[in-house]
Parts: C-alpha cells; structure tokens; sequence
C-alpha cells in the first residue's frame, strides 16, 4: 500500500491538506486522494483530508492506488465450513487475499464469495466518507486474514448480517485461536503479550511492539506452548485485540518469529526448512451467529504444510513440554 510523507514548507501559513499535497511535485491529485486514501496523519494524530496544515507540519498519508470501476465475481473454488442465509464460514487457504486492494484486485475471497453467491458485479462508491468507500469494496467482510495465513474466517451474506457480526468483533465478543510453528521456546509454558504496535519508522510496511511507547495501538495476545522440538515450538495463540500483523509481531517480541515469515522471520537459506511458508492457522472463531445468543464454534483442519513440517520435526527431534 503507497504511503505518502511531507513536511509542510515554511511560507505556509494555513492550507487543507489535500490542497497541499495536490501542489507538490509528483503527488497524488486531490481527487484519487478523495477515493483511495484509508488514512491520513498530521504529527502523527488522525487527520482528515479537510483538515488545516501550517509551516513545519509533518504529513502522513497512506492509499489505495489503481481501484477498479467494478469488483467481479472469479469462480475460485471454496473450502465451506459453515453456511446459512446469513453467513458464509471458509476455510481460506494460504496465498488469497481477503478483499481487493491495491496490487490484488483479483482472485480475492471477495471475488470468490460474489461468484458462490450469484451475486453480479459490484461498483464500489467513489463519493462520500472515507469508510463508506473502503465499506463498498469489501462487501460482507467483517475481519481479514493476512494473505499468507490460512483458516477460518467469516462473512456476512447481508447488510444486518454484517452489522451483527461487526458489533461482535468491535467489542470484542469474538473468540480467535490460532496456531503457529515458532523458531525458538518461550520464556513460559504460557503467557500474555501486551503492547503497543505501531509502524516501524524505518520501513512502513512493517508494525512494531513495545511496552514503552505511547505510539500506535493496544495489542493483547495470550499464548500457550503446545510442544517443542529442538529449536522449534508449536504455539496456541489467543487474539484478544484485532491489529494487523499482530501475531506475527507479537511472536517476533517475545523471541519466537514464526517459521516462514517473510516479513518479520528468520532467514534460513541452509536450515531443515528453507522452503516453508507463513506456518500461522487461524484454526478456530466462535461467536454468535446473527439472532441468536449462544456461541458457535467454527474449527478449520490442520493444513497439510503445517503436518508435513510436524512429520519433520517429530522425526528429528525429541517432544518436550515446557512446565
């Protein structure tokens, strides 16, 4: 996702923000900014595009590029868990996007959803708020998997459908189980991780955690070692916040980068696996399904790279239970 940084000059007395970026050489014009931008920081504090910028302000704007007139329906074949005229459960299988953005606009589980529904193609709105317009281009999407994370997820076949679902996961009323393979042990048989996390400074497209800092947002994440063997551990992971990347840095922090990740793991050219993908399942999501008041527990299979590398490390290694 394009991001996009400025310090305002010093001849500036007071100007919106959006007029201020369309003035720059090779920036983004005022109107691909009104339909693609999804957030904009002034020092560092939520803005708006409407927002007054004086000398010395430093500007952050982060957009979608390129947006299609249309999203369409793909025939991309579904694992379906679960199925009613109010929701759709699929087990999303590694390597699919969850909904069109920029650089993958195509072969979303979006696209894939629209075909399984009979829906026809959707034109997302290019006028109006910020949230109205990203709302348009993922209809019935209530949460997101990362694109290398495989497993269960949820979405809505209708617009209450999709308020129900939303209000559980805005107060945290959801229930979110992972699994993972880490390099390395934990300091505990299990625990809790919570920090803040915030975009690294140094790269945007990666987050960060820290305890000390006042930046970004709360992250909370409860663990639990399965087993281990030798350098690797088999975790159980608990969301208790929604933030992106969340697991997968919360696992760098605590010292244990899950297997395969490309972002924010190891690098290991001459290791035992030195193919292996984003090792991170989202196996299990309870809530309630819209007009009742009792949980239901969705489970997604263990995925075939997850038993092949377990097969390996069974082999290799001795079990052990941390205590």
């Amino acid at each position: 996702m394009p991001f996009f940084t400025a310090c305002v000059a010093e001849d500036i007395e007071s100007i919106r923000v959006d007029k201020y970026i369309a003035s720059l050489p090779n920036a983004v014009n005022r109107s691909r900014l009104k339909s693609g931008v999804t957030r904009i920081l002034v020092n560092a504090k939520p803005a708006k595009l409407s927002s007054k910028v004086r000398a010395g302000d430093i500007i952050d704007v982060e957009w979608e590029e390129d947006i299609p007139d249309d999203i369409q329906p793909q025939n991309i074949p579904l694992k379906i868990i679960y199925e009613d005229d109010n929701v759709t459960v699929v087990d999303k299988e590694q390597g699919m996007v969850t909904h069109p953005a920029a650089g993958n606009w195509n072969n979303t589980l979006v696209n894939a959803l629209l075909y399984h529904w009979g829906k026809t193609s959707i034109e997302p709105v290019n006028q109006g708020a910020i949230s109205d317009i990203l709302a348009s281009r993922r209809p019935g999407i209530v949460h997101r998997l990362d694109k290398d994370t495989s497993g269960v997820i949820i979405a809505a076949r209708n617009r209450a459908s999709e308020e129900w679902l939303q209000k559980q996961f805005q107060n945290r009323r959801v229930k979110k189980e992972y699994i993972a393979i880490v390099y390395g042990r934990p300091p505990a048989s299990c625990g809790s991780i919570k920090t803040q996390i915030f975009r690294d400074p140094r790269n945007r497209k990666l987050f960060k955690a820290d305890t000390e800092s006042q930046a970004g947002k709360f992250a909370h994440t409860d663990y639990r070692c399965i087993a281990c063997y030798g350098p690797f551990s088999l975790m159980r992971l608990r969301l208790k916040t929604g933030r992106t990347h969340q697991i997968r840095v919360h696992m760098k922090y605590l010292g244990c980068p899950i297997l395969g990740d490309p972002l924010y793991g190891r690098r290991e050219k001459n290791g035992i696996f030195p193919e292996a993908t984003l090792m991170l399942h989202a196996r299990l999501l309870s809530l309630r399904l819209p007009g009742t008041d009792i949980f239901t527990d969705f489970k997604a299979p263990v995925p075939i790279r997850f038993k092949s590398v377990l097969r390996v490390l069974h082999q290799k290694y001795e079990k052990c239970v941390l205590k």
